[in-house]
């Protein structure tokens, strides 16, 4: 079926009306699961690493620290476990078929538990379990009130490809496959688990492989599929299965957009992992991977304020982890922060998990976040032999699961953040405001952060503290809209409004979650006002007309601006080259999107490379510039699209001075 005829036959009339005069050809975000979606609690599972619930099957082998054992059987076995903690959904590494190849190496069995590079897509992996076995995992799933997401590899795959039912087969590479060639053998896979075990959609592997005419037409397919079939939930309603997709796009938002979201009005996917404020939460309560860090509120603000450019279908979906990262427990130890012997340690978990609970929209949690798991011994990066020692930075949080009173007993720290764990779903899910409600950011500075969350039912104050500091928080009535108490839904303890204001103590890196009880009937009159700073600096260096000299600088090589911009993708373009000046300045003039980047300043041969001091750069201001190295990335807010000018300045002998990025007039 061509994508064409694929839309226009899935394209439903209340799909159409949700846009005035749409193409007849789009396929629309179906409003109905999005609404739905917001509510997801996702507990991820990477099936091999996870629970061996059956000694007789398993891998035995693969990345990471774990036994290599799990299966379906340990998954069935922790299903309790995972209700206990709030969740209501459950997402699985791919469990299909990984035949080996005869005389295949050790990596490849490696690779084969993974599950991401399948051989037959319409088959269990008999080292995980049987098709009976995933059947009754997903009907006790569904019993327990969890919806049950499969891993959709729908971009490449191991090369020894089993035809489908109907006799199909991908086409071209092994990675990526060809499209459109390649689509109606995905819309088949896609389909035939939510029509055989009536799963209730898919994750989405490396979702940029796949071009965003061919994600409407599977996503189409996934509708009319959830469509067919039905179930009874745990309140003992007949229902479809969700139909909910969502999309690994490990970059910033404007690559996501790009390669996933497709443009306004004309959705490809509908909702994809939040990996840009993935990474400012990191940095704000632990460090990133590359030990980057000592972040506030104003960073997390920022991240969230850049959601404005996404599409308006856009669905983002926050995690913490996952298996590609590096646990938050051994990122905290990377900062050099705190052990999990010390208190900082559990706090910095609960503050990190709160904003997860806050979070306007659909939430992943990463096995054993929920007791503070790290890999005992690991925390620095692990250069030699790191994939044989299970070590690598993207794989080692693939570690054994610790499932309470399953697999092994936990300890009072890890207890305690269980249950606030437990606490804080139970509070997500009794209070859609957090996930649903509109948000306003109230305040965001280096040690505190505040947000209003309203729907039509209630309003709600979130806050946490970002400091090792103890902070007192002083939040007039007028501006949050309340004209009587606030509630602590955690503990119960109201505060009373005093001089029309509030005070409230927060010990460090505590969150607080607040229940309006009466109002205001006028609501949010104002947003906090945001100080005004311009993109446009001073001086030489701010200047985007500077002619080109002919005499050579300090500087032999020509440097580039390289980043993650969505024309260069870290590579070195010619647009983004820079040009002496004089003055011993280098500059770049170049038209930017707006949004969030990583960067630094190199050579072809990134040799020389350079970076800003603190690695961060303000539009319009001079930063210190210093030499660079991998990891030290400068990141940069450029709030507004525009032509921009790169300049870095250096001293006669060639060392590094001083940078600057300015937007043009």
């Amino acid at each position: 079926m061509a994508i064409a005829a694929s839309l226009a036959a899935c394209n439903s009339a209340d799909n159409a009306t949700d846009v005035a005069d749409v193409d007849k050809n789009v396929y629309l975000c179906n409003t109905s699961t999005m609404t739905q979606s917001d509510d997801l609690r996702i507990y991820q599972i990477m099936v091999e690493s996870f629970v061996n619930g059956d000694d007789s099957i398993g891998h035995g082998t693969g990345y990471g620290t774990s036994h290599h054992k799990g299966d379906l059987q340990g998954i069935i076995d922790s299903l309790d476990y995972i209700e206990s903690l709030g969740m209501n959904a459950i997402w699985l590494t791919p469990i299909f078929d990984s035949m080996p190849i005869e005389g295949q190496d050790h990596w490849a069995d490696r690779l084969d538990a993974t599950g991401y590079f399948t051989s037959n897509y319409f088959a269990i992996d008999p080292r995980f379990g049987t098709m009976e076995q995933a059947k009754e995992l997903v009907e006790k799933a569904h019993e327990k009130g969890l919806y049950v997401f499969f891993d959709g590899v729908f971009g490449h795959h191991k090369g020894n490809v089993v035809p489908s039912p109907e006799g199909r087969l991908p086409v071209g590479e092994n990675n990526p496959v060809s499209y459109p060639e390649s689509l109606e053998f995905y819309q088949e896979v896609a389909t035939y688990w939510i029509k055989e075990l009536k799963i209730d959609g898919w994750r989405l592997d490396q979702a940029y492989q796949v071009p965003t005419d061919a994600w409407a037409s599977i996503r189409a397919s996934v509708d009319e599929a959830s469509k067919s079939v039905t179930y009874v939930n745990s309140e003992g309603e007949t229902v479809n299965p969700l139909g909910y997709m969502v999309a690994e796009i490990w970059n910033n938002e404007n690559y996501i957009n790009e390669t996933g979201y497709g443009k306004e009005g004309e959705p490809a996917l509908c909702s994809a992992f939040d990996f840009p404020v993935r990474y400012r939460l990191v940095e704000t309560f632990a460090v990133n991977e590359n030990s980057i860090g000592s972040k506030g509120g104003k960073w997390l603000d920022e991240g969230m304020n850049l959601h404005s450019l996404y599409p308006s279908h856009a669905k983002p979906n926050l995690m913490l982890g996952n298996h590609d990262l590096v646990r938050f427990g051994d990122l905290i130890q990377r900062g050099n922060i705190a052990s999990p012997d010390e208190p900082e340690y559990w706090s910095r978990h609960k503050a990190a998990l709160s904003f997860l609970a806050a979070y306007s929209g659909p939430i992943t949690l990463y096995y054993g976040e929920e007791i503070g798991d790290e890999v005992e011994g690991f925390s620095q990066k692990v250069w030699s032999d790191c994939a044989i020692q299970g070590l690598c930075d993207d794989h080692v949080a693939r570690s054994s699961a610790k499932i309470e009173g399953l697999t092994g007993t936990i300890n009072s720290n890890q207890w305690n953040l269980k249950q606030y764990v437990s606490e804080l779903m139970t509070i997500r899910a009794a209070h859609p405001a957090l996930s649903r409600g509109e948000r306003t950011n109230i305040i965001a500075n280096d040690s505190v952060y505040v947000d209003h969350k309203q729907t039509d039912e209630e309003a709600l104050l979130y806050m946490v503290s970002t400091t090792t500091n103890p902070e007192s928080i002083s939040i007039s009535a007028e501006d949050i809209a309340s004209e009587g108490q606030l509630v602590d839904l955690l503990s119960g303890k109201a505060y009373e409004m005093v001089g029309g204001e509030y005070q409230i103590n927060l010990s460090p890196f505590e969150a607080k979650f607040l229940k309006i009880a009466k109002p205001s009937a006028k609501g949010l009159t104002k947003a906090v006002a945001v100080a005004s700073t311009s993109l446009m600096g001073e001086g030489f260096m701010a200047q985007c007309d500077n002619p080109v000299v002919e005499s050579a600088g300090p500087i032999e090589k020509t440097l580039y601006v390289v980043g993650d911009f969505v024309d260069a993708g870290w590579k070195h373009k010619p647009n983004r080259a820079y040009n002496y000046v004089g003055d011993n300045t280098y500059q770049a003039v170049v038209e930017e999107k707006a949004g969030a980047f990583r960067m630094q300043y190199a050579s072809a041969d990134w040799k020389p490379q350079f970076t800003a001091d603190g690695l961060e750069l303000t539009p319009g201001k001079v930063a210190t510039l210093k030499y660079g190295g991998y990891g030290k990335d400068t990141a940069v807010t450029l709030p507004e699209a525009g032509k921009y000018v790169w300049s870095l300045k250096f001293s006669d002998s060639g060392n590094p001075e001083q940078l600057m990025v300015s937007k043009c007039p």
